[in-house]
């Protein structure tokens, strides 16, 4: 399984790489590193990359950081109804992003509720929706998997944070420490494991952005949203006859 869905690809897909080749007749030319030349020439290629830096640049430290203080606040002992919070905030991470991602640009249109409610206190809106205006699309979208996201790595911080003994908080109540003299001194420096894992997981993830991208935008308007794993898609399955492109875009990223 693992050398038919993951190595012969890999292999295949670098053969193609350095050949022209068209899916429809399967005509295949080897044409050596012309195909990672256009890559590096290719200013579409830099606009997704620019896109895609953006996405993660912006969204990993905010999704991590609001699931660190959502996750510390529902490890406390006084906050009521704990478990319902939890599963409220874990709820999006295993819905269809398809389905969510429909409900959003719903949201994100014209005469969405956002734009509806704005209205009601007198505040401007984008004339073409949130989805389609340059300034507003990506932010949209990047505002969209942070609320989607934080549940799942909330709970990734949760089992980090109480996976720590009791003992520690017990002996810092004795010395009478804060509250954010226990998070800083005992918490944090206990879940920089897990803080590393969900930085790195949650990176691949965003550098690796699509279905949000294909239901929403189809990387419009005018190439805003399109991200470089989006570009890919583009090439090698909408345009067909650019899949050793594809495969070179593929091999940059990689």
């Amino acid at each position: 399984v693992f050398t038919l869905f993951w190595l012969y690809p890999l292999v295949y897909a670098g053969y193609l790489s350095f050949c022209d080749y068209e899916s429809l007749t399967s005509r295949t030319r080897f044409i050596g590193f012309e195909n990672y030349k256009r890559v590096f020439s290719d200013p579409l290629f830099w606009t997704a990359f620019k896109n895609t830096a953006i996405f993660t640049l912006v969204t990993v430290p905010i999704t991590t950081a609001l699931a660190l203080f959502v996750a510390n606040l529902l490890n406390q002992k006084f906050v009521r109804f704990k478990n319902f919070f939890r599963s409220a905030f874990f709820v999006p991470s295993i819905t269809s992003i398809v389905v969510i991602a429909v409900i959003f640009s719903n949201l994100y249109s014209t005469d969405g509720y956002i734009n509806t409610m704005l209205k009601w206190v007198g505040l401007p809106t984008p004339s073409m929706g949130w989805l389609g205006n340059e300034a507003t699309a990506l932010p949209s979208i990047m505002a969209m998997d942070i609320w989607l996201s934080v549940g799942y790595y909330m709970v990734l911080f949760l089992a980090g944070m109480q996976s720590i003994p009791q003992d520690y908080y017990d002996v810092a109540e004795l010395s009478d420490a804060s509250g954010w003299q226990k998070f800083w001194h005992i918490t944090f420096p206990s879940i920089r494991p897990v803080l590393l894992f969900v930085v790195v997981l949650n990176t691949i993830k965003s550098f690796q952005i699509f279905v949000e991208i294909y239901v929403m935008t189809k990387g419009g308007p005018l190439n805003a949203t399109t991200t470089l794993v989006y570009l890919i898609y583009d090439n090698a399955f909408v345009k067909m006859d650019e899949m050793g492109y594809a495969s070179a875009m593929a091999f940059v990223v990689f």
